[in-house]
């Protein structure tokens, strides 16, 4: 009994490391554009993101019940070995994008980790396949329609305020920046820290600490904390990569990236979808930037990012399928 307690507190506080990572590794999700164009000081940007993502986290659970019974075939056949290792491969993994300035997905990052540590611990009948089908579906699906979307909204932008004088349209839109800067704070809240939520759950359920897939209040609170706590810390090294790395944004331009994003990541929420908050945030800005000049996004930069996408969910696997043998090692 006492190791099955110290593998569930192990269990919850992995969960919310990886949550108060992904808080200052996603900040600049939410930030980045209103910094980049000095829409808002950065300080008070991450003050409000903080704050933002708290209420966001506390929103719905939908995500958290996807996430946390979606990937796997059956609660019984996951203990907290596996989540343990599965968190593990997502926060090494979270930790090096972080430390390499590169934007990468929590999301993917946590798939691939329990996808690793199932495939080892349980093999292929452990996972749920329709429920993984759906959840990478919306994984890929999400930058592209970011991408479609935040085209057609930077020309509709273009085509209204395009007579207007340049610096006449950058002062209007830096308070409204702010505005979506907000909006995106939120969604990015409502969706990702509900990722932590549902993988606390699971463990708690595999443990027989509750009877049926419902986030405690306790859970929700907790979680919601810790990435505010991160998102506090800020991600200043992501938001450089993010903000001007892509593209030049301007003022019009951040302000149709944020509004795009957040409508996105909310509707994915509202669905019940785990999406990337990175992925949507840059197809956002890369669709933005075309719409004013096609070679004016720095698609050498954006390849880059492509690539890390494409790594995520594989090396995080793998990680999580040798955090696995690690902690059977220890946990005996």
């Amino acid at each position: 009994m006492p190791e099955i307690q110290l593998m569930i507190f192990t269990v919850i506080g992995l969960a919310l490391l990886f949550d108060f990572i992904n808080g200052f590794h996603d900040t600049a999700n939410a930030i980045a554009t209103s910094v980049s164009t000095r829409a808002i000081h950065p300080s008070h940007a991450i003050i409000m993101a903080a704050c933002l993502n708290f209420l966001g986290a506390m929103y719905s659970t939908g995500v958290a019940k996807t996430i946390g019974g979606d990937i796997v075939s059956n609660a019984e056949m996951v203990d907290e070995r596996v989540i343990i290792a599965a968190l593990v491969g997502a926060v090494l993994w979270n930790l090096l994008t972080w430390w390499l300035a590169m934007p990468s997905s929590s999301s993917h990052a946590l798939v691939g980790g329990i996808i690793g540590s199932v495939l080892v611990s349980v093999g292929p009948e452990g996972l749920n396949d329709g429920g993984i089908l759906k959840i990478v579906a919306s994984l890929i699906a999400s930058p592209l329609i970011g991408m479609a979307t935040g085209c057609i909204i930077m020309l509709l932008l273009l085509r209204i305020f395009g007579q207007c004088r340049p610096v006449s349209i950058n002062h209007r839109f830096k308070k409204l920046q702010i505005v979506a800067a907000a909006m995106m704070a939120f969604s990015h809240g409502s969706n990702d820290a509900q990722k932590s939520m549902g993988i606390i759950t699971l463990a708690l359920l595999a443990g027989h600490y509750i009877s049926v897939f419902e986030v405690p209040t306790y859970v929700k609170v907790l979680s919601a904390t810790a990435m505010a706590c991160g998102t506090a810390i800020g991600g200043w090294r992501i938001i450089k990569t993010v903000g001007g790395k892509i593209f030049k944004l301007e003022p019009i331009s951040g302000f149709a990236s944020d509004l795009n994003s957040s409508f996105i990541i909310f509707t994915a929420t509202l669905l019940h979808l785990p999406v990337s908050t990175t992925h949507v945030v840059s197809g956002s800005i890369m669709g933005v930037g075309s719409a004013k000049r096609v070679n004016a996004v720095h698609w050498g930069v954006a390849k880059q990012m492509v690539t890390a996408w494409v790594m995520t969910i594989p090396c995080t696997a793998v990680m999580g399928a040798l955090a696995y043998k690690a902690v059977m090692a220890i946990f005996m």
